[in-house]
């Protein structure tokens, strides 16, 4: 991505902002995974979004109208005894030459400096709540800033949460990020198609696991978008199961939930098939209800359509399919008013899909659902989960957990599915298996 997409949005941030406002952004921290071993960096999404800057200990300054530069970075300085071990730093100097800050800083200078770029401005925005220490920070510069001296006209009126303003924008995904998409969705396709490939009876969940981050790490997405699901038989019906370590066994199905970060966007897909590479009919009378009510929902995908009706849709089709089955009695539409689907579907349609696996942007808005428009990305997962807990009724339904997930674009004139080249139907699937 090219650094003058990230200076546009900038750009557009502080046009929604107005004038005489402060945006003041975070990048994330460095987590410590045990002792002196710490996690892989990840940086804050929001932080990459406006600057591409993947540096720890990093603070973006965004300053409405200011002459002398509307984008100020606070970032590690150069040490060569440090770099020795760690590799080099960005520094100052290629902090405005690559990622186009107008001024770069060293950010043990914040404190000294940043409260001299509050001073006289109306509004300051900052993620509140995202992080404890950050708050106490801002309310600290402020301090510094506004001393009981001050006058209250010289105090800014507006302390502003930034992720109302922000996450609007990061809703829509521009040309450069809809191709980026892509690329994960491509690398989590070829991924998944590997693991059914390699799928065999008595492998462990694990097994199956390394052969779809090899293919993962072997095309270039060297991070998960989130941790891995390979859940044989029953463990399938615990939503976000990751222990990953029962043995698979014939006759039974396995449910994987995965998806590749690329370039720090994610893909997420879902699918179930049969451990030994058939249907048996129970499954398959449970996998095509699941098929069938996902594949109805994506046909309404497009512009104009609200968030709610894509649910309604699934909670029909899928109380529909349960009762065929026996699974549930009565009459359809009194089902699902009464949310009857519920113990064998519990959770939403989807979510929205980007810099993050569950990414940013409401679903409402002034209490009034999402309209889709083109641009916005999102996940379609729908599922069947019968539970050794559910009672009343018949056993041989028991353990049965089916997921499908693909992710989908909304274009101008309806919808594309990204991760189309997933196998998803029985038939295809099973020739797969068995090649």
């Amino acid at each position: 991505m090219q650094t003058k997409e990230f200076k546009l949005r900038r750009n557009e941030l502080l046009k929604r902002l107005g004038p005489s406002s402060v945006a003041i952004i975070f990048a994330a921290k460095e987590c410590v995974r045990s002792g002196k071993v710490k996690y892989p960096y990840r940086q804050n999404s929001d932080f990459y979004y406006l600057t591409g800057f993947i540096e720890p200990e990093s603070i973006a300054v965004l300053i409405s109208g200011r002459g002398e530069g509307e984008f100020i970075l606070f970032n590690r300085e150069r040490d060569c005894a440090k770099e020795i071990w760690y590799g080099e730093c960005i520094g100052q100097k290629r902090a405005c030459s690559e990622f186009g800050a107008d001024q770069a800083f060293a950010i043990s200078e914040v404190d000294k400096i940043l409260p001299q770029l509050l001073a006289g401005r109306d509004n300051v925005y900052f993620n509140v709540g995202f992080d404890h220490d950050f708050d106490q920070k801002v309310t600290f510069w402020l301090n510094q800033t506004y001393s009981k001296e001050s006058s209250e006209a010289e105090r800014p009126y507006l302390l502003g949460n930034l992720n109302n303003i922000l996450h609007e924008m990061r809703l829509k995904k521009s040309k450069s990020e809809i191709a980026i998409i892509r690329k994960a969705a491509e690398i989590t396709a070829k991924g998944h198609l590997r693991a059914i490939e390699k799928c065999r009876p008595g492998m462990y969940e694990f097994e199956l696991e390394a052969e779809l981050l090899y293919e993962f790490v072997r095309l270039g997405g060297r991070h998960e978008a989130f941790e891995t699901i390979v859940a044989g038989g029953q463990n399938a019906c615990t939503l976000h199961y990751s222990k990953n370590d029962k043995k698979l066994l014939d006759g039974e199905l396995v449910l994987v939930d995965a998806g590749v970060e690329y370039q720090y966007y994610c893909s997420d897909v879902s699918r179930t098939f049969p451990v030994n590479g058939r249907f048996n009919p129970k499954q398959r009378a449970i996998y095509e209800i699941v098929l069938n009510a996902q594949v109805e929902v994506i046909k309404q995908v497009r512009p104009g359509v609200k968030w709610d009706y894509l649910q309604l849709t699934a909670e029909r089709a899928i109380t529909g399919g349960l009762i065929e089955l026996g699974l549930l009695e009565g009459e359809r539409e009194r089902l699902v008013v009464k949310q009857d689907f519920k113990p064998f579907f519990m959770h939403k349609i989807g979510h929205w899909l980007g810099l993050d696996a569950h990414d940013v942007g409401e679903y409402s808005v002034d209490d009034k659902w999402r309209v889709l428009e083109a641009g916005m990305v999102f996940t379609v997962e729908l599922g069947i989960y019968i539970s050794p807990e559910i009672h009343d009724i018949d056993h041989k339904w028991l353990g049965i957990g089916v997921r499908i997930e693909d992710d989908i674009l909304v274009t101008e004139n309806g919808c594309e599915v990204l991760t189309k080249a997933v196998p998803k139907d029985v038939a295809e699937i099973e020739v797969i298996m068995h090649k």
